[in-house]
Parts: structure tokens; C-alpha cells; sequence
């Protein structure tokens, strides 16, 4: 065996040996593939001389396969077999919303905003294949940067190099207390009131919790301790900066502790209806102008291929949105 470069067949010489290994004749297999005679003939010559080999045995009257044709012709279907398997998802690569979208959702807005996402994606994109994938927001960025996902749903800002975000919607925290307690159904509530509250959390890496402390810092309250997610509250009768000593892991933990008693939380418009309806025992207040609110977007790494498509499903989704208690983003103007 030659110690240079070996030479490669050309699929044109595979296509026209397939089709006389299939027709076992030149004219029938020329007009298969759209291809002379002669040109097909010299297709099939100069494979044999590329891979050094006879393929056919050629009479008079028919075209057999020779040993090591009938081994290669097996081979030579599986090539083109693949090279087509190639075009068709290339083609389908090229065909906007269809395949897998991997998308990461956070905890606090996956129950209240998915099943809006999913309507309009089976509505409106059926060919695309939408896996979702639940994770706190520290995760959801590891997992884009990686290239295990595609594509986040979650509060923003994130300020994050390399990621862009897509606005969809502002919307605002209500207040979430037990019955009696004096805030309770109030509207117009003052953000400084959040001062004197016993304010239960969600435990530390979910960016709600994080927000909830910048309001309070907001408002004038002071905790004990340095960094975004410190583990102390204050209000209730308790000293100001006494350590937590009740945290949740979901909002629906969050409002049931409420409901028991043992302090107020701060919940997205988003989730009020369907974390507050399960108990007799809670009201509702809201804030006054301007009340504290987040910011959801989607996220998506920039340069992405499919970004003109995550362009598109932002703005799509900002339209099915509107249905939502939230003020739909329009812009910065």
C-alpha cells in the first residue's frame, strides 16, 4: 500500500456504482440517475481505478458483480445514505423553528409563564421540539455558556459577558400576608413600611430572594453582613439583623408559611393567582407608585446562530403575554 495521500472517491462515482450495482445494467441505471451512459460508464471506471479494485465484470450481454463489488456496493449505499441523512437535517437546520430549543426556566416564573409558552409554541411553531429545563439562575448561565442550553427564561438584569437579553415584560411585587395582619389588602402601601415587617425568604441561589433584599435595602432597611444574599432579616418584634430561621425552597412553601402565621413575602403579579388561591388565610396589598418590580427576559449567548428566531419568539411572546398582569416591554423609548 502507497505510503501517499490516498485518493478519494467523488459521489458521483458512488452514485453511479450504486445504481449499476442496483439495475445490474448501464442504460437502466444511467437513466435512474439522470446520468449519460458513457458519463456513467467513466463514473464507474474511475472508481475502480480510485479504489484499486474491479468492480464489475462486464459481457456482452449483462453486468455482474465481482466479489469485491458485491462487498463495496453495500458500502457505497450506506455513504450516500448518510450524505442524504446530512442534507435533510442541514435543510431542516435552515428551516426556521423546527428542532430541539433547549430552554432554561427559573423556579419563580416556570409554573406562571409556561403554560402561556407552550400554547404558543404548539400553536404557532409545531415543527419545534421545546425542552425545558427548571434551574436556578447561576445553573441556567453555566448551562448556556456550556452550550447544553440554548436559551434562558428568567429576571434580568444579568450583566453577564457574552449573553444578550430580550425583554418581554416589567411586573410588579405585591405584598402577601396572614389576615390580621395590619397590612393586609391595603393598596398605596409604602415601600418603607417593608422596614418593620417580618419578611420570610427563599433560600439562598434563587435570584427572587436577592431581589427581595435589594427592596428592602431600598426602602432603608439594614442588614447584618456583607454580599447580595445575606442570611439575616429583621421586623416581626425581633431585633433588626437577627438571624433567618425560616426559608423556603419554592414560592409555594413561601406563601403557605404566610398563611400560617409566621411572617409576610413579597410575590411577582405572575404567581399571585395561583400560589394565593389555595388558602382562606392570606391577603394581598399592593405598593404605591412605583411599586417594586422585576424585569423577565429571555437570554441567549450573543452570536447565536439562531438568534434572528430568538428575536422572533421574544416578540411573539410579548404578544401572548399581554393576557398577563404585566406591562409588556416596548423599548426603552
Amino acid at each position: 500500500m502507497s505510503n501517499g495521500k490516498r485518493r478519494q472517491p467523488s459521489l458521483a462515482q458512488l452514485r453511479a456504482f450504486a445504481a449499476v450495482a442496483e439495475h445490474l445494467h448501464f442504460r437502466d441505471a444511467a437513466a435512474a440517475i439522470g446520468m449519460s451512459q458513457p458519463a456513467l460508464s467513466g463514473a464507474v471506471s474511475a472508481l475502480e481505478e480510485t479504489l484499486g479494485v474491479t468492480l464489475l465484470e462486464r459481457t456482452t450481454r449483462k453486468v455482474l458483480l465481482s466479489p469485491a463489488g458485491e462487498r463495496l456496493a453495500v458500502r457505497a449505499k450506506a455513504v450516500l445514505a448518510e450524505v442524504g441523512a446530512l442534507l435533510e437535517e442541514a435543510e431542516a437546520v435552515r428551516a426556521p423553528f423546527t428542532g430541539a430549543l433547549r430552554l432554561g426556566v427559573i423556579p419563580t416564573v416556570a409554573p406562571y409563564l409556561l403554560p402561556t409558552v407552550l400554547r404558543l409554541v404548539h400553536d404557532r411553531y409545531p415543527l419545534l421540539d421545546l425542552q425545558v429545563h427548571e434551574e436556578q439562575t447561576a445553573s441556567l448561565i453555566d448551562g448556556l455558556n456550556s452550550g447544553r442550553l440554548d436559551l434562558l427564561l428568567l429576571a434580568v438584569p444579568l450583566g453577564v459577558p457574552g449573553v444578550v437579553e430580550l425583554p418581554l415584560f416589567d411586573e410588579d411585587f405585591v405584598l402577601v400576608t396572614p389576615l390580621d395582619h395590619r397590612l393586609g389588602g391595603r393598596e398605596g402601601i409604602a415601600r418603607e413600611d417593608l422596614k418593620e415587617l417580618n419578611l420570610l425568604l427563599l433560600d439562598e441561589g434563587h435570584c427572587l430572594r436577592d431581589q427581595a433584599l435589594d427592596i428592602c435595602r431600598e426602602a432603608g432597611r439594614e442588614f447584618r453582613g456583607a454580599g447580595r444574599s445575606p442570611s439575616v432579616e429583621g421586623g416581626g418584634g425581633r431585633r433588626e439583623g437577627a438571624p433567618v430561621t425560616t426559608t423556603a425552597a419554592g414560592l409555594s412553601t413561601l406563601v403557605q408559611l404566610v398563611a400560617g402565621g409566621l411572617g409576610c413575602t413579597l410575590l411577582p403579579r405572575t404567581a399571585l393567582k395561583l400560589e394565593t388561591t389555595r388558602s382562606s388565610q392570606l391577603l394581598t396589598g399592593s405598593f404605591a407608585d412605583p411599586a417594586p418590580s422585576r424585569r423577565v427576559a429571555l437570554a441567549m449567548r450573543a452570536g447565536a446562530a439562531r438568534g434572528g428566531e430568538y428575536e422572533e419568539l421574544a416578540s411573539a411572546l410579548r404578544e401572548a403575554l399581554g393576557l398577563l398582569p404585566v406591562r409588556v416591554w416596548a423599548g426603552d423609548a
